[in-house]
């Protein structure tokens, strides 16, 4: 059998709308959806000595099982003959989910969880997949429209391989339109449209534009001729690149990035336009890991 679906349930409604996804996720790949509740960490003790989880103490059975019957009812409204297993381990969910995406095909969270401090508009739990998971990561957020096309952010380097096989397959899989766009500009920021600075005096911005298109056709083609049942529109603009995909992402079902682009620094696991995207975008975003 294929890997499955892996989502992450605590209880909240973030990771109950995570659900839902998940389940049609699974449905379109055709694989089982595993649900996974981390309790708690290895190094906690109940008083007197007690193991790490005792299930038949505090009701922390009830509380789990219910967590879980929620998590799973939410998913068979949306694909009633869906497999859905449940994974309940003690530990850290950060250290519990990035070990499932090791054998999962994609992972799905909630934007924002029980353990997330109110003033933050993404939780732990998101950031740290993305930056570590195994498999992409679909971050749950904003407001879902599946009749929106799929927006893949096209950055051109080698690490962005990925996220471009993954958001053709995202949307073959969806039946839906992939918008793939570059964004540029003459290397400082901000780009904004009126009079020519010194800058664009010096550089020649239509041999730059040229360069940028060139980079743009040699990501698509090949995907392009692999999957030829995805209408691809291509989009060239010359602008910040953070405002441009937060705007683009306004009419998009789903939003696709690399963890890295080419401007990230080395050693850098998650670049400033992935975190951008995933604490601002209006829509949900599937982060790809090289």
């Amino acid at each position: 059998m294929s890997d499955p679906v892996v989502v992450g349930v605590d209880g909240s409604p973030s990771s109950l709308a995570a659900v839902e996804v998940a389940a049609r996720e699974a449905v379109l790949r055709r694989v089982g959806l595993r649900t996974v509740h981390a309790f708690g960490s290895p190094s906690i003790r109940l008083p007197g000595g007690g193991p790490p989880w005792s299930p038949a103490q505090a009701g922390v059975r009830e509380l789990v099982d219910g967590t879980l019957d929620r998590a799973e009812q939410r998913a068979r409204e949306v694909a009633p003959h869906l497999d859905v297993t449940r994974e309940v381990t003690v530990g850290d969910p950060l250290t519990v989910l990035e070990i499932e995406s090791r054998t999962a095909s994609l992972v799905v969270v909630g934007s924002r969880g029980l353990g997330a401090f109110g003033s933050l508009l993404l939780g732990s739990t998101a950031v740290h997949l993305a930056a570590h998971g195994r498999c992409p990561v679909l971050v749950v957020r904003g407001r879902e429209d599946p009749s929106g096309p799929v927006l893949l952010a096209v950055d051109g380097s080698p690490a962005g391989g990925p996220a471009v096989a993954f958001a053709f397959a995202e949307a073959s899989l969806r039946g839906a339109d992939l918008v793939a766009l570059l964004v540029w500009n003459t290397w400082s920021e901000p780009a904004h449209d009126g009079p020519e600075t010194a800058l664009d005096v010096i550089v020649n911005v239509e041999r730059l534009r040229q360069e940028e298109q060139r980079l743009l056709d040699e990501t698509l083609d090949p995907w392009q001729r692999r999957r030829p049942e995805v209408t691809v529109e291509r989009r060239l603009v010359r602008s910040r690149v953070r405002p441009a995909l937060l705007e683009a992402g306004g009419e998009a079902q789903l939003v696709v990035a690399g963890a890295r682009g080419r401007g990230g620094f080395k050693g850098l696991l998650l670049g400033s336009v992935s975190q951008a995207l995933l604490h601002h975008a209006p829509c949900p975003v599937a982060v790809v890991r090289g």
